[in-house]
């Protein structure tokens, strides 16, 4: 499908060199800016595992689609067990479609389609398996994933869905483009980052049958576009990931710290995972403290690689400075980000490919107001632009990291220009209820 495009307001927020169609007259919700009332329309949402703590840009966008008068139905590949639900994510957990990998309804679907739809069954299954051969996690996910794809098509037949969207690259858009085969329903997803950057086997065909494919960069869809050998420009679209700016906001009073009765707090929030790359930002403490520097160190988020950051933590001689919290909600973030100082995403490639697009945390705290640490990887700098609204170093790079943070601990100054900067820049190219608005335009469009 080609989506033709003319120029609006959407700074960076590009499709190549165009931009998405004029948003038409609007009506105000909740002091956000949301599509007037259309047609009924009605978005299955797919993704790996629901509900997942750490892929709240998910849940949120789900959120905001339905403020766009959306009615969203959410079908997981996985239901993931986990004690802490953001509680914005219990209604959608009551109605989601979680299914077994095999049952009996899910066998009464394959012969439904065999049946009914032999071409476009063994066709789907010929092509999820000859695009991933070559890849072990790709080939065995597409043989998981199919008997539940083809449940699920019956499942969205029935229940009048007008349009697929999936979230990551790799499996869900694999579900989505079987869904797509079986039944004719449009299906999108978008890429983020390590879905695109590790593998891509199917990509090229994932984006052919796609009405369109949303990434959350240009550095991305550069690299969807070289996958396609320099075509599909017109179905590859840049819609940033937002957050909502309502919620995270400025604080109103200064840190503990800018008060004078509290050391200088650094904030990490993420997954404990070799790609946050936070081993480098203790070994950037161990420096500051080598230096004299009063300082402590939250650690939002779990993950594989707690205990040997806590070990890495003990034997640097910094276990009181650095504190481990675990999952938490969006409200317990919004309350540390009022606190920090200076938030640091230490990003970095890992061995396997892995590499972070534009983190999410990372437009949490510019969104605070709250100066930013990160690196110069994948998209990072379309959002952190260095000496102009935050500070970027090389990955692995723990001496400029350190010296960053240095910076920052000496020129409170530089802290509140960067953190207003950071604030403008969200509000301008990263928010959640802007950028969902004209994600809802591309959906309408192509169902």
């Amino acid at each position: 499908m080609s989506i033709a495009v003319h120029e609006t307001s959407y700074p960076e927020s590009t499709i190549g060199n165009e931009t998405a169609t004029e948003t038409p007259p609007t009506v105000v919700l909740a002091a956000k800016t949301v599509m007037p009332t259309h047609s009924p329309c009605t978005v299955a949402y797919m993704m790996s595992r629901f509900p997942k703590i750490t892929e709240t840009f998910i849940l949120y966008e789900m959120l905001a689609m339905e403020q766009q008068g959306v009615t969203v139905e959410v079908f997981p590949l996985r239901r993931e067990r986990t004690k802490v639900v953001h509680p914005e994510a219990q209604p959608f957990v009551e109605r989601a479609h979680f299914q077994p990998l095999i049952s009996g309804s899910i066998l009464k679907a394959h012969f439904y389609f065999l049946r009914r739809k032999p071409a476009a069954y063994l066709g789907a299954l010929w092509t999820l398996l000859r695009a991933n051969w070559g890849s072990v996690r790709y080939f065995t996910g597409a043989l998981a994933l199919f008997p539940k794809a083809v449940h699920f098509a019956q499942l969205m037949a029935d229940a009048g869905v007008d349009h697929i969207h999936a979230h990551f690259a790799s499996h869900p858009a694999a579900a989505a483009f079987v869904i797509h085969r079986l039944t004719g329903i449009p299906f999108s997803f978008t890429a983020h980052g390590s879905d695109l950057h590790r593998d891509r086997h199917m990509l090229r065909e994932k984006i052919e049958e796609a009405a369109f494919a949303v990434t959350i960069s240009e550095y991305n869809r550069d690299i969807m576009i070289a996958e396609c050998n320099g075509q599909m420009h017109d179905k590859v679209l840049v819609i940033h990931c937002g957050v909502d700016t309502a919620v995270f906001q400025p604080r109103t009073e200064a840190t503990p710290h800018e008060q004078g009765h509290g050391p200088f707090m650094i904030l990490n929030i993420g997954t404990l995972h070799e790609v946050k790359g936070q081993r480098y930002l203790i070994a950037a403490c161990h420096l500051l403290k080598a230096q004299g520097i009063d300082f402590v160190c939250h650690f939002a988020g779990d993950g594989p690689d707690l205990e040997a950051l806590q070990k890495e933590a003990a034997e640097q001689g910094l276990g009181e400075a650095l504190h481990f919290h675990g999952r938490l909600a969006r409200q317990q973030i919004v309350q540390l980000l009022r606190e920090a100082d200076v938030l640091v995403a230490p990003s970095v490639p890992t061995q396997d490919g892995r590499r972070e697009g534009i983190p999410v945390v990372l437009m949490e705290g510019m969104g605070s107001g709250v100066p930013v640490i990160s690196t110069r990887l994948s998209g990072i700098p379309e959002l952190v632009q260095h000496e102009e609204n935050g500070l970027l170093t090389e990955p692995r790079d723990v001496e400029a990291l350190a010296a960053a943070l240095m910076r920052y601990y000496q020129e409170p100054a530089l802290r509140r220009r960067f953190g207003a900067a950071g604030r403008e820049k969200v509000i301008r190219e990263f928010d959640l209820t802007t950028n969902v608005a004209q994600l809802a335009q591309f959906i309408r469009m192509g169902k």
